[in-house]
């Protein structure tokens, strides 16, 4: 009897925990755009054709609600400002990255940081509903980005390198990868329509050495949008001001003046430092692309290297790729 009674409240235990999950799963889907079961985002039959406006079409792929605004923010504000259009996909919901608190309300509050976030960028924004911590490089998840490139048209698709520390950053690093090639054959997801031509698949930067250090085949100068990017990373509070995953008590502002300061503070200190090291980094790089007067002059970039499972740029095609390069003398 008493083993039977232990089953039961075992078999109860279990549903009331799958009720749970469910409920907080239900809470990353639908109650604020841009948080999207990735299913439902990129089912691909009734979506409708980008514009053929003749401008470039970017679409970038961080693992967590954060991700993007850190290594492409800065082209996504010079992008945008001619009239380009940038999609920048969370390929997690973030719903573990936080101190204090996780599940549903956690992927909630990170989607609309990055939405308020990307306003400032110019970008458009998408979080996929994939649990934090948890992206595999699974077929199903090859088809959903697949699918999101062709949806976007990409003329130019960014991730992570596939040798990053992070599980999550490693395997969007390999899922954006295992999409190259796949997105222009016809009977692979043929419910989207495949691309006509690979786009250009870039990496973003990193610091890792093993099993191969990153090489910039691009460096932009971001400085004319610096402030704009910085603002935009403020706007993320639960990374960049109570400290994400690693956080504690004492991060979490007193009152919003409080805020005002520290958001003051992450503009000046780590963040913006950031950009001067890459800048410093890639010097020969920036004066290649720039000229040896202004390539010196540079104070904060963003590195970029091409992807070789993709369409192989040359150097002017590079520069189309990224207008705001200035024309080679």
């Amino acid at each position: 009897m008493n083993r039977w009674r232990w089953y039961g409240c075992g078999i109860v235990s279990g549903l009331i925990l799958a009720a749970s999950f469910g409920f907080a799963r239900l809470a990353t889907t639908g109650m604020l755009p841009g948080a999207v079961p990735a299913a439902a985002a990129v089912a691909g039959v009734n979506a409708p054709a980008p514009p053929t406006d003749g401008k470039l079409r970017v679409i970038a792929f961080g693992a967590h609600p954060d991700d993007c605004e850190i290594f492409v923010g800065g082209s996504t504000c010079l992008w945008s400002d001619l009239g380009h259009h940038v999609k920048l996909v969370s390929a997690t919901n973030g719903d573990i990255g936080h101190w204090q608190n996780a599940g549903g309300q956690l992927a909630l509050r990170r989607t609309a940081e990055v939405r308020e976030a990307d306003k400032i960028l110019g970008g458009t924004t998408e979080v996929l509903d994939i649990h934090d911590g948890e992206i595999m490089p699974t077929l199903e998840n090859r088809r959903t980005f697949a699918r999101l490139i062709r949806q976007w048209n990409a003329d130019i698709v960014i991730s992570h390198r596939p040798n990053d520390y992070h599980p999550d950053h490693r395997y969007t690093g390999v899922l954006v990868q295992d999409a190259a090639y796949m997105v222009t054959v016809p009977f692979f997801c043929p419910d989207t329509p495949p691309l006509k031509k690979n786009p250009v698949f870039l990496y973003s930067y990193d610091g890792f050495q093993k099993p191969n250090p990153f090489r910039p085949d691009v460096v932009v100068s971001i400085d004319s949008v610096i402030e704009r990017k910085l603002e935009a990373m403020t706007k993320i509070v639960s990374q960049f001001i109570e400290g994400g995953c690693g956080g504690n008590a004492s991060l979490l502002p007193k009152d919003e003046a409080d805020l005002k300061a520290r958001q003051e503070q992450l503009k000046k200190g780590w963040a913006r430092q950031r950009y001067v090291n890459i800048a410093n980094n890639f010097r020969e790089k920036l004066i290649e692309l720039y000229g040896e007067e202004a390539g010196k002059q540079v104070r904060h970039a963003e590195a970029f290297e091409v992807c070789e499972y993709g369409r192989r740029p040359n150097a002017e095609e590079l520069r189309r790729l990224f207008p705001f390069l200035p024309a080679r003398k």
